[in-house]
């Protein structure tokens, strides 16, 4: 008999779906329950119903209806809000996903549906050996750049299992023994006895990980580039409003998976999200700088950013010569460690670019400010005239820089003084044309001033570019990372200087070496394949002796140095604007850019930033500036919580530093991108 108690007014009938794993059918059980009944309880009321002997601990209430997954076990259903029409699915918190990484290979792994993309990254870097999670993030791909793709399909229905490599035996659970001390900065680098290949460091703190040998050759060493008919498949942005799509897919990082209706299995892309590379080291980043050059690859090669044509070439001399030696026997003897040593001391160029990256030898920040003076060719553009550099006397000090007549001049007043604080700095050079040229965008109050400075040397240049780029940040020539970047930019300019030695030509090898695979295919329709071997070959004597892993990171810092690097571009509508703009963020800045031409109109420096803060109801971004500045703008290509996040994102990243010994503060990260909370 059932008591009366029972059928009380104050007890309901809760219908839960039971997901079993392994089993194609999910089952419905009704529970009799009251509304002070807890979470966990619910979940021992439905085992002991099941009445099946397993491991339940992974497993948790879903609720369908609100999209939220009900983890706060000691929360009772009145708490929560669950009522009798609630429909409730009991699943596995870890599922199955497919994610393609940015060397094009997809790994299939096991992931929590239940953390936030945030944390559900931190773990899936741990089991890929990828330091520094918190610059990366899963981006979903969208339909308009899938077009392509789904025509090859049709053709070849069968799918390419082998391209897929499953970690799946080991899950990715949070707080698992290999946790701790994780990517300690104390381990030793360790090298395989049969190859001479660094084996990560990491791997020898979890025997059981999925990441064995072979697995992390195929994440940490880069392999041939595809056909140039695959190439030609893949999708391409043609303009900026298409790039501005391919960023319209980022995940929220302060949600979970399911709740932003991802499903088992699906497919997602692991990205660099945040183009500020923290302390990238040789020595236990093998996977993470493999997949930061293959990113910038890729970007290279569907020109996801633009480039000239001597640029193009140097980064097809650069793959060459990493396919090159892949592919030779002598493949991985780049892991010595003076050469490690050696290039140690080049990633201090990689960081220069970044707002955080200082040296220790502060002494050099606190003496007399240097200066610059010399002869430099001026032009400011007019509408209809010629472009005709004029000669003036020029001095750069602090962050301005002044001209005069001539030199004798330089005493009295200049004609002008520029204040290149938070200006954009574009480099415009042609080492073949001996063309060493600079061009300032300097703002003012209705916009940019364009001004371009002409050099006569690549030493010139150097300096003065160097200085521009730091006073752009507003620092001087007295700050420690003014002489490394100068390095930076001569060794980037003495890969763009081309030797031809007859040898090169006559190695059968190098005539084999199928060009149209390094370039994109507007360039390689630009020239016949033995042209654009031959130039190719010319830019591959500059870099023909690097070791693999130097190579790598001068792709990278090569990358860094194009003046479209670290930019995420959305369709916005400024308040009180009656047209569309493009907003580009990197990582210390904003730009408003002109849809229709590509010219930047106004750049805010995050540095000058007071606040920021969302309208949720109007969907709209309102940011305040220093001198009284403030903007508002909705987003048209995406959720602005996309746009909120990449800000609050860039400012959290700026709080880095060395001596916090890797750990991260989540709930900052948060509390600067979850806007809702």
């Amino acid at each position: 008999m059932t008591s009366s108690k029972e059928y009380g007014s104050s007890s309901w009938e809760l219908i839960v779906t039971v997901d079993h794993q392994y089993e194609e059918e999910q089952k419905e059980f009704t529970l009799r329950v009251t509304g002070d009944l807890h979470i966990g309880g619910v979940m021992l009321k439905l085992v002991e119903q099941i009445n099946l002997s397993r491991d339940w601990s992974d497993y948790a209430l879903w609720w369908e209806q609100k999209k939220c997954w009900l983890l706060k076990t000691h929360w009772t259903l009145d708490k929560c809000g669950v009522q009798a029409d609630a429909k409730l699915l009991f699943t596995t918190q870890h599922k199955m996903l497919r994610l393609c990484l940015p060397n094009m290979k997809t790994v299939r792994l096991k992931v929590s549906f239940s953390s936030v993309v945030f944390k559900a990254v931190c773990d899936i870097c741990k089991t890929l050996n990828i330091r520094r999670s918190e610059e990366l993030s899963l981006l979903k791909q969208l339909e308009d750049t899938l077009k392509k793709k789904k025509k090859k399909d049709k053709n070849n229905k069968e799918p390419v299992i082998e391209d897929i490599l499953n970690l799946y035996n080991s899950p990715v659970i949070s707080g698992s023994p290999a946790s701790p001390g994780l990517f300690s900065k104390t381990m030793t680098p360790i090298y395989d006895p049969v190859n001479g290949t660094p084996v990560p460091s990491t791997m020898t703190w979890f025997s059981d990980s999925p990441l064995t040998a072979p697995n992390c050759s195929i994440l940490a060493f880069s392999h041939p580039n595809c056909s140039p008919e695959t190439l030609a498949e893949m999708y391409q942005p043609r303009t900026l409003a298409d790039k501005a799509k391919l960023n319209a897919g980022w995940l929220d990082s302060s949600r979970s998976l399911m709740e932003q209706s991802v499903q088992e299995d699906d497919q997602l892309l692991l990205r660099f999200k945040y183009y500020t590379f923290f302390d990238l080291n040789p020595k236990y980043d093998a996977v993470r700088i493999n997949q930061l050059y293959e990113q910038a690859r890729w970007a290279i090669l569907l020109e996801e950013i633009d480039c000239t044509e001597e640029e193009m070439l140097i980064f097809a001399a650069l793959q060459y010569h990493l396919s090159k030696l892949s592919l030779s026997s002598e493949a991985q003897d780049f892991t010595h460690e003076s050469e490690v040593d050696e290039v140690e001391a080049a990633l201090s160029n990689l960081e220069v670019t970044l707002e955080g990256g200082k040296m220790d030898n502060i002494l050099e920040d606190i003496t007399d400010i240097p200066k610059l003076a010399d002869n430099l060719r001026l032009f400011r553009p007019k509408k209809l005239t010629l472009k005709a550099f004029k000669q003036y006397w020029f001095v750069f000090k602090d962050t301005s820089v002044s001209y005069f007549k001539n030199k004798e001049a330089g005493h009295g007043e200049p004609i002008e003084k520029l204040n290149l604080k938070g200006c954009e700095v574009v480099p415009d050079v042609n080492v073949a044309g001996r063309k060493f040229g600079i061009k300032l965008l300097i703002p003012v109050a209705d916009g940019m001033n364009e001004v371009y400075l002409r050099c006569d040397n690549e030493n010139q240049y150097a300096c003065w570019m160097a200085a521009c780029i730091l006073a752009a940040k507003g620092r001087t020539m007295a700050d420690s990372s003014y002489q490394p970047e100068v390095n930076k930019i001569l060794s980037f300019l003495k890969m763009k200087n081309r030797t031809m030695s007859p040898q090169a030509v006559s190695d059968p090898e190098s005539m084999d070496m199928k060009p149209e695979r390094f370039v994109s295919p507007r360039y390689a329709k630009k020239y016949k394949s033995k042209q654009l071997a031959t130039r190719i070959l010319e830019a591959h004597q500059n870099v023909a002796q690097m070791p693999l892993v130097e190579a790598k990171l001068r792709f990278i810092q090569a990358w860094q140095s194009l003046p479209e690097f670290g930019l995420t571009y959305y369709i916005v509508r400024f308040k009180g604007s009656k047209k569309d703009d493009l907003l580009g963020i990197s990582y210390n800045r904003l730009i408003r850019i002109d849809a229709a031409t590509g010219d930047p109109i106004t750049t805010w420096r995050f540095s000058s930033m007071k606040q920021w803060n969302v309208n949720w109801e109007i969907r709209q971004v309102a940011i305040e500036f220093d001198q009284n500045v403030s903007i508002a703008f909705t987003c048209l290509s995406a959720d602005c919580k996309i746009v909120h996040e990449f800000i609050g994102g860039y400012i959290f990243l700026s709080t880095r530093s060395k001596d916090q010994n890797e750990t991260l503060d989540e709930d900052l990260f948060h509390k600067l991108t979850g806007g809702r909370e």
